[in-house]
């Protein structure tokens, strides 16, 4: 059975998730290099992205906290970036190699930065974790294996599909597409930055407690931060369909993440914010969920 670890301070459980990532990169490129070389590289990745996330899971159950994988989600599209950098060094196109790279390492640096600034450590998990962890005590661990865990892994691996044409498939010389990508991957990145900085700043103020935010990027959307996410994996979709349109398949994992969010993940947000604060319900009757546009 895990161990209770919640007594932890914030720093010590900072390091030992920081470890905890080192280990599963680790692990994961001795797995990856441990496959066949006439193996695809996308099956190459697949076995060392499971391999980490089995080594993440595992931190989870031994301290019983599930929040250890949400960092992967950020961490995971620059590792494979660079795997493809490193690996197919005379592969593609430099300048497109360098920018998916490049655009890569921002999202996953700002979104990372992001929830160790926001995460008070061990002593607490996400609450959506902490309510299946209630809900279903006897089979949370496989919950958290497959649902948690597996199931996200295989959404950022199937929206890091475009990279392997971007990064290694296509010599082509850039296009309008690969401006279009770099704009809106970076501007993805940017409205997630500035929602999540506009939200830090409001909770910050005691006189913010059970207040909904309503300014900024908030002002016209009830999720601006989820439209960042979104459209970054959209963005780097256009990297793909730059080097040939028969690429168009890797736009499966922009589609997933997109229909995750809408079917699942807002819906489950929503409800939670309206038993917190009040009026919330009237206020989604009057604010879209993701695009910042007044509703008539």
């Amino acid at each position: 059975m895990p161990i209770d670890f919640s007594h932890l301070s914030r720093s010590a459980s900072i390091a030992i998730s920081v470890f905890a990532y080192i280990a599963a990169i680790g692990l994961a490129v001795v797995a990856g290099s441990l496959t066949p070389t006439s193996w695809h590289p996308l099956a190459t990745i697949a076995v060392a992205d499971i391999v980490g996330t089995i080594v993440i899971f595992l931190f989870s159950f031994s301290f019983n906290n599930s929040s250890f994988y949400d960092p992967y989600w950020s961490v995971k599209p620059a590792v494979i970036a660079l795997y493809y950098l490193l690996a197919f060094p005379d592969s593609g196109t430099p300048v497109r190699r360098w920018l998916v790279l490049i655009l890569a390492f921002l999202y996953g640096i700002r979104l990372t930065a992001n929830f160790y600034r926001g995460w008070p450590g061990l002593v607490k998990q996400d609450w959506r974790y902490t309510m299946l962890q209630s809900q279903y005590p006897k089979t949370y661990w496989l919950i958290s294996f497959s649902g948690i865990h597996f199931f996200p892994t295989l959404m950022v691996y199937l929206a890091c599909l475009p990279m392997y044409p971007a990064m290694v498939k296509s010599a082509s010389s850039l296009s309008f597409l690969d401006i279009a990508g770099s704009i809106v991957t970076f501007l993805a990145v940017l409205i997630a930055f500035i929602a999540d900085e506009q939200m830090g700043k409001f909770r910050q103020n005691p006189e913010n407690s059970g207040r909904i935010m309503t300014s900024g990027l908030w002002r016209h959307s009830r999720h601006p931060n989820y439209l960042g996410e979104i459209l970054t994996w959209w963005g780097l979709w256009f990297f793909a369909i730059a080097c040939g349109l028969e690429w168009w398949w890797t736009g499966i994992g922009a589609l997933s993440i997109m229909l995750m969010f809408i079917f699942i993940s807002i819906p489950m947000m929503d409800e939670h914010l309206k038993e917190r604060k009040a009026g919330f319900g009237e206020h989604m009757q009057k604010t879209r969920a993701i695009i910042p546009l007044p509703v008539k």
